[in-house]
């Protein structure tokens, strides 16, 4: 990983509430005012100022790391942020990071000067940073939240001791996204089994279509396939043994995972290493390709009635003793920086950012998850939210995706370059498994 850190924070949060802020006050001169009088928050003069300056005086200010750098994400804790500082009074200066950037280098960023708060995933991924002793653990946060979450969703907070290091906020499955129209002017029907998808596939190169838009510029989204083929193949079990560093890679079931994998190659994007996923999307939304496979943030590119146009469906099953009974459906959420201020401030966002409240504020502008709060708003879930939900309440097992269910020096030094040389290479196999198994074993010590 990088040594280098993110940006130093920014006062973008201020413009949450500039009425409320410090530097809102000060423009006001209330804070002035306050210390030439000898005025306090609690004092008797401070009392006749409005209940919205009392608060904000008696407030102090959190710092938030954010991932969320694309449009519609960024949009949407802005909402939620707001809402919280009209609350609180508590201002929320946010560091806006490209999303993978802030990946990346988290583990610098975790022992340089990190916010107080910050976006992060539930599972493993939490679970490393938290054994590392650089998140805070958060139990009396969750005294709070408890009775408001699954014991699945308690589960994926906790770290290896027991205590609680994350706050969730959606989930989101990984599916095959296609586009309504496209599969009825051509016939298409959903493919259940492998053999299916592969002669959809066929069935759409005749048609002048890329079968399968397929990008990973950015390193993670082929991590997707790899997962769900290792599933579909191999079934859950072996898929948290191999993450674990408990499963060797270069034994028949990985192999079988890669060589499976190379029968859908010739009907995926032409030059994927060189494209974002937001380019693949848009493959999908101008009708160039006529799958996706991808979590539904993809939803994020389609505005109107391309929107409504999207649809997904489960990827197809291959052994049929695993059938469909597994997906990637990530956690995504918070985690406090045990170098961060660790303050009351920060505690208080993390609850709100808990509660159904925000999840309502954030769902409301990024429709393109389902909540984690068990009070959250569905009266108002879209027809691809509804679907989500029901994937994943259905599915007999949720994994939380590579990249969070393994170490991240793991998934960052070695399967992101791995998977991006058999997408170069994919006729050496046998040499590709043994590599990753040699790399494998000087990380994890076995």
């Amino acid at each position: 990983m990088s040594d280098a850190l993110p940006p130093a924070p920014s006062p973008e949060g201020e413009a949450h509430n500039p009425s409320l802020s410090r530097r809102g006050l000060l423009a006001a001169g209330v804070v002035g005012a306050t210390a030439a009088y000898g005025l306090s928050a609690g004092g008797a003069a401070a009392r006749s100022l409005s209940p919205a300056l009392r608060r904000a005086l008696a407030a102090g200010t959190v710092s938030f790391g954010s991932n969320a750098s694309d449009p519609v994400p960024k949009k949407a804790y802005e909402n939620v942020f707001k809402a919280f500082t009209k609350k609180t009074g508590i201002s929320v200066n946010v560091n806006t990071v490209d999303h993978n950037t802030f990946q990346e280098q988290i583990n610098s960023y975790l022992q340089g000067r990190p916010q107080d708060v910050f976006t992060w995933f539930a599972g493993y991924r939490m679970q490393f940073f938290a054994q590392k002793g650089l998140l805070s653990p958060i139990d009396d946060v969750w005294t709070t939240l408890k009775p408001q979450f699954a014991s699945a969703f308690q589960n994926a907070s906790k770290g290896a001791d027991g205590k609680y290091y994350f706050v969730p906020i959606y989930a989101y499955p990984w599916a095959v996204h296609y586009r309504k129209s496209v599969f009825k002017q051509n016939g298409y029907t959903i493919p259940k089994t492998w053999a299916q998808f592969i002669a959809l596939c066929k069935k759409m190169k005749a048609d002048g279509l890329t079968p399968i838009a397929f990008t990973d510029k950015d390193g993670w989204p082929a991590m997707g396939t790899f997962d769900i083929i290792n599933m579909r193949i191999n079934g859950y079990d072996f898929h948290v043994r191999l993450m674990a560093g408990k499963a060797r890679w270069d034994g028949p079931q990985v192999r079988k995972v890669f060589n499976t994998w190379r029968q859908i190659l010739p009907y995926t994007s032409s030059g994927a290493l060189g494209l974002t996923w937001q380019e693949g999307a848009q493959q999908l939304l101008n009708k160039e390709a006529g799958m996706y496979m991808l979590g539904t943030f993809v939803g994020q590119q389609f505005t109107g009635a391309d929107a409504k146009d999207l649809d997904f469906f489960a990827y197809p099953a291959i052994n049929p003793k695993w059938g469909q009974d597994s997906i990637d459906a990530p956690i995504d959420g918070f985690c406090m920086a045990r170098k961060g201020s660790n303050s009351k401030e920060a505690k208080e966002l993390l609850r709100f950012l808990g509660s159904a409240a925000a999840e309502n504020i954030y769902l409301a502008s990024d429709p393109n998850n389902v909540g984690a709060n068990k009070n959250a708003n569905k009266s108002r879930y879209t027809a691809t939210q509804k679907k989500s939900a029901l994937l994943i309440a259905k599915s007999k097992h949720i994994a939380q995706y590579l990249d969070r269910d393994t170490r991240p020096d793991f998934a960052s030094t070695v399967m992101i370059p791995a998977l991006q040389q058999f997408l170069n290479n994919p006729n050496d196999v046998n040499g590709l498994v043994k590599s990753i198994q040699k790399q494998k074993v000087a990380i994890f010590g076995s």
